[in-house]
């Protein structure tokens, strides 16, 4: 690990203006590349205390072993420039999208004398124009298909074109009509130059003036009783309006842009193109990061529209750029994206309206695509294994944690303190060993001491599982009830994981000391910076931004979360819901619907006499008589208010009081059902 200071440059050498810079490695490899209005003031940053940079700029910076830079006259220059060596040295550190397929195109190649229309993947090549991205190849041969027969565009390989020409015979789409049949000369090379020009004008959404041209053309042929011709146009116009019915209208003012949106967390971010042309979705793609370097959605978004515009230019670069945050400077970016289209381009966040809405729209499938990646890439064997060995070799364990224990504590402002015990077997989600603590042996905000009273319950409840069973017994019997089912806290983890940082670690490891456990591992992860934790370290272990260990880790303390703050919101509606009836010995549920449907509410059962109360089917007078005095003893209830609005609800306690299980070791009632799959003990 270098010392950055080996290789700070001294000062007053660093010019104050805009550039380029390079940070390489001890190999003189190029590591990082990044712009920057102020060289001097941009490079300083890189080179302040170690412990006040994010870990992955520390890690950056002590992985370089120096840095240049290139001074160039304009903010505009440095982004083209940055640009160019992100694409020529395919740095570690630069945030670089990937895809996990390369998206058909429809290509019109009119660099060639006899311009031809095919389906074209991989880079673009000169001298072709290209319409798209679609998400699959059929889309294209179908819309194609259709087109053919208004735009009769040569679509035959190089060979087959060549082999009609030798022997004077076109091929079928020439006899059919789906052809203009150039190779026998049938048109002209400007004729079907024109014609091909025509199918591109049409793709790119000048489809009204086309359709209105046939359309005029059609009731000039029935005027003149060629009935024949006005049919075949006819048939063109329906042909093109199904073509065009292929891509729905999603911006009624026949709008040309591409609308970008990101869904991001702390480990990686999805972005998702709409690319739309004349008010329709002409095509779609997506792409997935690593956020190796500390970065935000306006860059992230920045670099996005580097990788897209880079080598593109004229039409291809929309007039209107619809984002969801704008780069940090947004002005060099919609210069260079100016200059590249050769108009004016407008970069911006929409505010209301149709383009609002189709935003909205790709935000949920940049989130669709982030989790379904997360799900592919959490799911592969490959991967799992992977993960567990680098956690592994980070924690300095034998072997790889095959059983992994969450734990994580919740509570609002001091009320309600719960824990979360979540289970990863094989790098993989144990919905139904979920367990949910409450914290009994103290009141109060205090997560250290919380944990370490979870910690202590759990593996108490592994001590006795232990007893019971016999401390040697051994095989399956010793691991399941006598139905068949697995006990409780019979199996041990390799690994217990914390939500937290150096306080948290210790506790826990304080909690399986006192129990004489020395067998299980314990680490924590610190959210705030990813930091992985261990017992009697003044340091973190931090693993890479890439480590698919750090990813698998992130998971479980993720899930362990979202599992304990859904307890506690449980355990607090629970508490605002409480009626004086719950406190009734006897009274069922059953029961208790029949009280509120008779008086309608709480609050009127509350005024009630003890004979009106026996009026009720099912209820004695002796029953009657216990109800009275658990209201009686019951304080008044506390107005309820609206917290959207501020206002104090007049009648608090109408309708039937809901309830949730709430004994150690029954199922959950409420929630969803992954909740009602764990178990509070």
């Amino acid at each position: 690990m270098a010392d950055p200071s080996s290789y700070r440059p001294r000062p007053g050498q660093i010019p104050d203006s805009p550039g380029v810079y390079r940070f390489r490695d001890e190999h003189r490899r190029v590591i990082y590349v990044g712009k920057a209005k102020s060289l001097r003031q941009r490079l300083a940053n890189y080179f302040q205390d170690l412990a006040g940079l994010h870990p992955r700029t520390r890690s950056m910076v002590t992985t370089a072993a120096s840095v240049e830079w290139t001074v160039v006259s304009t903010e505009v220059e440095a982004l083209q420039l940055e640009y160019s060596w992100i694409k020529e040295y395919d740095p570690r550190f630069n945030v670089k999208y990937r895809d996990d397929k390369s998206y058909p195109y429809l290509a019109v190649t009119m660099s060639e004398q006899f311009p031809r229309v095919q389906v074209m993947r991989g880079h673009k090549k000169k001298g072709v124009r290209y319409f798209g991205p679609y998400a699959h190849a059929w889309a294209i041969r179908d819309t194609v298909d259709l087109l053919l027969r208004v735009f009769p565009v040569r679509t035959c390989s190089a060979g087959v074109f060549k082999n009609a020409a030798r022997t004077d015979r076109p091929c079928l789409l020439g006899y059919i009509g789906k052809c203009a049949a150039p190779c026998v000369g049938r048109v002209s090379p400007e004729e079907h130059r024109e014609l091909a020009d025509e199918f591109c004008d049409f793709m790119a959404g000048r489809t009204g003036t086309y359709l209105r041209r046939l359309e005029k053309q059609m009731v000039q042929a029935a005027d003149d009783m060629e009935y024949e011709r006005a049919a075949r146009l006819r048939d063109d116009i329906g042909a093109l309006k199904k073509a065009m019915e292929k891509n729905a209208v999603v911006l009624a003012d026949a709008t040309d842009a591409d609308l970008i949106a990101v869904a991001e967390d702390e480990l990686e971010a999805a972005v998702q193109i709409f690319h739309v042309r004349g008010g329709r979705v002409r095509g779609q793609r997506g792409w997935v990061t690593d956020k190796v370097e500390e970065i935000t959605t306006g860059a992230l978004v920045e670099h996005a529209l580097q990788q897209l515009y880079g080598e593109e230019s004229g039409d291809s670069v929309p007039k209107e750029v619809l984002v969801p945050a704008l780069p940090d400077p947004v002005e060099p970016v919609q210069e260079w994206l100016t200059e590249r289209r050769g108009s004016n381009v407008s970069l911006r966040i929409p505010q209301r309206g149709d383009k609002k809405a189709l935003m909205e729209t790709v935000a949920r499938n940049a989130l669709q695509a982030l989790g379904l990646h997360k799900t592919k890439r959490a799911s592969d064997l490959t991967t799992r294994s992977r993960a567990l060995e680098e956690i592994a070799d980070a924690l300095g364990l034998d072997s790889a944690p095959l059983r992994i224990e969450c734990y994580d504590i919740s509570h609002l402002q001091g009320e309600d303190v719960v824990a979360s015990m979540v289970v990863f077997e094989d790098g993989l989600q144990r919905k139904g060993e979920y367990r949910r603590f409450q914290i009994k042996g103290f009141a109060g905000q205090d997560d250290v001491r919380s944990m370490h009273e979870v910690i202590s319950r759990r593996f108490k409840r592994y001590i006795a599982e232990k007893e019971r069973t016999g401390e040697w017994a051994e095989g399956e019997d010793a691991l399941t009830e006598d139905d068949g089912r697995p006990r409780k806290f019979a199996y041990p983890p390799q690994l217990v994981v914390v939500d937290g940082g150096q306080p948290q670690v210790a506790a826990a490891k304080r909690a399986l000391d006192e129990l004489g456990i020395d067998d299980i591992a314990v680490c924590g992860l610190a959210k705030r910076l990813e930091e992985v934790w261990l017992p009697g370290e003044d340091d973190p272990v931090v693993l890479p931004r890439t480590s698919e260990g750090l990813y698998l880790l992130q998971r479980i303390r993720d899930e362990a979360h979202r599992f304990a703050i859904t307890y506690q919101r449980v355990k607090r509606a629970k508490r605002f819901r409480s009626s004086p009836l719950d406190d009734v010995p006897g009274l069922g549920e059953t029961r208790k619907q029949a009280l509120i449907k008779h008086f309608g509410s709480v609050k009127r059962l509350r005024s009630a006499t003890i004979d009106q109360i026996c009026e009720v089917p099912g209820i004695g007078r002796k029953t009657a008589e216990t109800i009275a005095a658990a209201f009686a003893q019951a304080a008044p209830a506390a107005p309820a208010v609206n917290t959207a609005t501020g206002e104090i609800m007049e009648d608090t306690e109408d309708g039937a009081p809901e309830t949730t299980a709430d004994a150690p070791g029954e199922p959950v009632t409420a929630g969803t059902p992954d909740e009602r799959r764990g178990h509070e003990t």
